[in-house]
């Protein structure tokens, strides 16, 4: 396709979750709801905004940073799976390069993963200590494009458990630094007690949240403080625990507990008003391309479809402060044969893909 071709969307324009429209037009790939003259190449279908992946790492596997033919592999996998917005929660890789390509997702990036030493995974993070904290958040913020990410807690193999990584006072510093820069913070977290230190902090997110409990939910819904599951994630834990037993056992126990009562804790935490978005972990040790699994996860949690399917689309693209299929907006939307709202399962199955006004799938 030229630059000059428009491309013409119609049928079922959810241009919001009851705002309904029959057709829309990328013209230069932008959005327009006015007819424009001249001929259009015709798609028909159920057309969404670009869905979010709102905890991906492109340019990490995991081993570490990868070369860049290995991070294009992974950004179109999620192109072609729908999501057209990704925001990377931490890599050690430079994908700047991604920016200049118009057929690959736009990337919304949180630097690299700032962790205490020897508590991460290896090569994936900045391993430091807590005095440097305030330093290291600082610098990602400027490197970033508006997010920072702190590893809130991972397992202290001399207590042989999840543990808090960082002490309330820095935490407290350097989240108060990210913001005077313009930048929000989120945290790894899987463990309890990690959390109301956090949030209490200022911290904007937590990623897996798996440690919420009655006691930390009212907090996070009284702070606005959003959480990004990644069930699919979490899944992959009670082979973790089985990994890891025979070493850890009271962290395997744990781990297993978490997972057990996964379902349970984002309900409760969506029943509380807490924001829940879309993220499925990829380029760690997950594949990409699973967005359609985590909404479907989301839903069996208990969430309605309808606020799964925002937190993928139009709730996900306002949290993150990018437009959905609003009028000037660039035309990044993917169409389906039948109603996502009525069975979202049918995200696995895009008929087209637009990116930038051009089919791209």
């Amino acid at each position: 396709m030229s630059d000059r071709t428009v491309l013409h969307v119609k049928g079922r324009v959810l241009a919001g979750p009851e705002d309904v429209r029959d057709e829309l037009w990328a013209v230069d790939g932008r959005i327009t709801y006015e007819r424009p003259r001249g001929e259009a190449l015709t798609v028909s279908g159920w057309a969404l905004p670009g869905l979010v992946d709102a905890h991906c790492h492109v340019g990490l596997d995991q081993h570490g940073p990868v070369s860049e033919e290995v991070s294009e592999k992974q950004a179109l996998t999620d192109r072609d799976a729908g999501t057209l917005l990704v925001r990377d929660a931490g890599s050690p890789s430079d994908t700047r390069w991604i920016d200049a390509r118009e057929d690959l997702p736009k990337i919304i990036r949180a630097g690299r993963h700032i962790a205490r030493t020897r508590r991460y995974i290896r090569n994936y993070a900045h391993e430091i200590e807590p005095g440097d904290l305030v330093a290291y958040v600082a610098r990602e913020a400027r490197r970033g494009d508006g997010w920072v990410k702190l590893v809130g807690d991972w397992i202290d193999r001399d207590a042989g458990d999840l543990a808090a990584c960082w002490p309330r006072g820095e935490v407290e510093a350097a989240i108060a630094e990210a913001h005077r820069l313009g930048a929000r913070v989120t945290a790894h977290c899987f463990a309890e007690d990690s959390l109301r230190d956090l949030v209490e902090a200022g911290i904007d997110c937590i990623e897996h949240a798996t440690g919420l409990t009655e006691d930390t939910i009212p907090l996070f819904a009284e702070r606005g403080v959003a959480i990004v599951p990644t069930l699919v994630n979490i899944a992959t834990f009670p082979h973790m625990a089985d990994g890891g037993e025979a070493k850890f056992p009271d962290w395997a126990a744990h781990m297993r507990r978490l997972y057990e009562r996964r379902y349970d804790t984002v309900r409760s935490a969506y029943d509380a008003g807490v924001p829940v978005f879309v993220g499925t972990d990829a380029g760690g040790s997950l594949a990409h391309g699973l967005v359609a699994a985590e909404v479907a996860e989301l839903v069996k949690a208990g969430i309605p479809a309808l606020d799964a399917l925002s937190a993928t689309a139009w709730g996900a693209r306002a949290w993150l402060g990018r437009p959905a299929l609003e009028e000037g907006a660039p035309a990044d939307l993917v169409v389906y044969d039948q109603d996502p709202r009525a069975d979202v399962r049918v995200l696995a199955a895009p008929s087209r893909i637009v990116l930038n006004g051009r089919i791209v799938g």
